[in-house]
Order: C-alpha cells, then structure tokens, then sequence
C-alpha cells in the first residue's frame, strides 16, 4: 500500500485540488496494483505551525509516503519513481510556487494486512483478480 500523508499550509487547497491531486497520484501507482491500495490525507498545517530552520514558514508542503506493496529495489528505480510522483503533484505544488520535501518509508510485505487478508505477491492470479475488482477478497491461493 502507499500512504501519502500530505501536510500543507492552511486553505491552500481545494476539495476539487485535493481530489484531482489524488487521483494524479493514484493514476501513477494504478498500472502496477489495485487502486484501492492508494491512501492518502491531506492535513492542514497553521501558517504558525510549521517551521524550517527554526523559522515559520507558510508556504512549505511535506509529504511521508509509507510504501508496503512494492519496494524500490536499486536507486536508479526509485530515482525514476520519484521523478514520475513529483511530475504527478507539480501542479499543485512545485507550479503554484510551494516549497516542498517528500521521503517514501518501505515496510516489509509481510507486516501487512488489507481488512485481515494478507495481500497477494505482485503477478499472481489473485492479484489480478483485487486489482480487477478493486476490492480485498480471500485468497485462493494464500502466500
């Protein structure tokens, strides 16, 4: 699953921004998983509440991503990952004149569940199946 938790600055967004950001970000991961794995919040931050440098800063958006279905294995992938993912959310960050920073954490696969179901390996029949019904189901052949 990747879970994007995205801090920005007070009423800087949309509801209409925040649905078409998250439907960029999701349109990145939907080749390659089920949709449904995509969560993401957006959590407004008080112009007075962040601080870089030891200085407030209102323009700065963060971002912590928490990867679990897939990982990153050499940093020519994830160099490349993350160029598409700030691609994605440059129109609504880096294009409206925000500063931002982002970091993707890997919890091991096997520290997951989906409503009690351990998610199928990437490419078998049962991951075809969740990604063509975008919903958990019981494994027919459990990992």
């Amino acid at each position: 699953m990747p879970f994007w938790k995205i801090y920005h600055p007070k009423d800087v967004y949309t509801a209409h921004d925040k649905h078409q950001m998250a439907t960029a970000i999701t349109a990145v991961y939907a080749p390659y998983m089920p949709k449904f794995y995509v969560g993401i919040i957006f959590e407004e931050v008080n112009e007075n509440a962040f601080y870089i440098g030891g200085e407030p800063h209102g323009r700065f958006v963060r971002i912590a991503i928490d990867h679990i279905a897939r990982a990153m294995p050499s940093e020519e992938i994830a160099t490349r990952f993350i160029t598409m993912i700030s691609t994605a959310i440059a129109p609504w960050i880096k294009d409206r004149g925000l500063e931002w920073e982002l970091h993707i954490d890997e919890t091991p696969f096997m520290m997951w569940t989906v409503q009690g179901i351990f998610p199928p390996r990437q490419g078998t029949e049962d991951e075809a199946r969740w990604i063509a019904e975008n919903r958990p189901s019981p494994l027919v052949h459990p990992r």
